[in-house]
């Protein structure tokens, strides 16, 4: 199951600091990917569960069995990377 949801945290820290880090947050599983745009084709559910947000906080979230693809594809630690570099 793939898991798709916007991280408002790096959103802020992009207009604060006028940057472009990816915020679209793919959790497949353990595995979890960021980008700046995701694509799929097939059925999706829409999730609002305050009471059950993801482990990442999320309350609101997008499940779909589809293969997803994410542009300008990166991890947490490499968006962590280029805060330092970007600041």
């Amino acid at each position: 199951m793939n898991k798709i949801h916007i991280n408002r945290n790096i959103i802020q820290h992009n207009a604060k600091h006028g940057v472009n880090l990816p915020v679209a947050r793919v959790q497949q599983g353990s595995k979890v990917r960021y980008g700046r745009r995701v694509a799929w084709d097939g059925p999706t559910e829409m999730v609002y569960d305050p009471d059950n947000p993801l482990s990442c906080g999320a309350k609101l979230w997008i499940e779909t069995e589809a293969e997803v693809t994410i542009e300008d594809e990166c991890t947490f630690a490499d968006i962590q990377r280029m805060k330092k570099e970007l600041l």
